[in-house]
């Protein structure tokens, strides 16, 4: 049996990918590479000595993710796929419903169709929105404030709905906090599309040359550098928490939600001044005015994750900038090199599988 992971070319659907195969699990990927690389997959099974099916297809292709659970013995799903720019959200947030929305709609009617009812979901700590207090706990109460976390938040509200009409499905809906760093061999890692939306990414493409300087959104928060403090959490701890999570999921039935996080704040100024020690790079910043709906604090209370899945986040800040300079100063473009076709090209037909080599 296998288990399913949707958008697992992504940032943190690779690095999930890596630690699966190394825990034991064979894996399918389903992908439509519109923000992502066939390449980052090639760079997974180096890493792991291991070959996979990767789709090359939309969600939103019904008979095509058909095709999948048709040609597959399929366990269970950890659904990564999905957009997440904020900022895009809000300009063009029925991209975004009927991207993030539909998409998993389709995806449970089918897991449905073929009695798969166990889900890992890739849900975001923006469904707190301005946390009454922190750290934040799993019952706090949600109140997004942008398109992107309302899909997250409407996903989650589907999933249980759909527990509630059905108690035989088992998922998990994982809230994290702000994923940072990449593989330590300096293979896989971020790799945005223009210019970064989140902070490390931003700094260590300063740190690369590629950009001029950082801009910091605001250093009149009632912080103590006066700039936002953010949880940071290493996105191979994160990865972990996804297998611990499927681990759950497939051995009992219900909604369990969990915070993944590191528990600790850090600002954007501290977080340009441990950037600058693991990498010898000067740093340049301008402040400039607050970011309409940033918030000063947000970090993670993890005790359930801790207890309930035995999982913790167990890498620090000096690893987490450590491991972002190794990937981006040996791959100051991103995943963007020259290969063979072989090696990257996306199948021409639809639902058409390929083994990466």
């Amino acid at each position: 049996m296998s288990v399913l992971i949707t958008g697992g070319a992504g940032y943190i659907g690779t690095h999930t990918c890596v630690e699966l195969l190394n825990d034991g699990h064979e894996i399918i990927v389903v992908d439509n590479f519109s923000n992502s690389q066939p390449e980052a997959l090639r760079r997974v099974k180096e890493i792991t000595g291991q070959e996979f099916k990767t789709y090359a297809i939309d969600l939103l292709d019904d008979q095509s993710l058909e095709r999948v659970f048709t040609e597959n013995r399929i366990s269970s799903v950890i659904h990564f796929a999905g957009l997440k720019a904020v900022g895009k959200s809000v300009t063009d947030p029925l991209l975004y419903y009927r991207n993030n929305v539909i998409g998993t709609i389709i995806l449970c009617e089918v897991m449905n169709k073929y009695d798969v009812k166990n889900m890992v979901f890739s849900s975001s700590a923006t469904v707190y929105g301005q946390p009454d207090q922190v750290p934040i706990r799993e019952d706090s109460s949600l109140k997004t404030t942008n398109p992107y976390g309302r899909t997250k938040h409407m996903i989650e509200e589907i999933l249980r709905d759909l527990y509630i009409s059905d108690s035989s499905w088992s998922i998990a809906l994982l809230r994290y906090f702000n994923p940072i760093g990449a593989h330590e061999s300096g293979m896989i890692g971020e790799s945005p599309q223009g210019i970064p939306s989140n902070l490390l990414p931003y700094i260590s493409q300063v740190a690369v040359g590629s950009l001029k300087e950082l801009r910091v959104f605001g250093n009149d928060y009632e912080t103590k550098d006066g700039t936002g403090v953010r949880d940071y959490i290493h996105v191979v701890d994160l990865a972990l928490g996804h297998v611990r999570a499927l681990d759950k999921v497939e051995s009992s039935k219900g909604v369990h939600t969990y915070n993944l996080g590191t528990g600790k704040g850090y600002s954007v100024l501290e977080m340009v001044e441990a950037f600058e020690k693991s990498s010898g790079r000067s740093i340049p910043y301008t402040i400039i005015s607050r970011r309409p709906g940033d918030i000063p604090i947000c970090f993670a209370e993890t005790t359930k994750a801790n207890v309930e899945l035995g999982w913790r986040a167990e890498r620090g800040l000096k690893e987490m900038c450590e491991d972002t300079w190794r990937w981006q100063s040996r791959n100051p473009n991103g995943y963007e090199q020259s290969h063979t076709e072989s090696e990257t090209s996306v199948p021409s037909k639809a639902a058409e599988f390929f083994v990466i080599k």
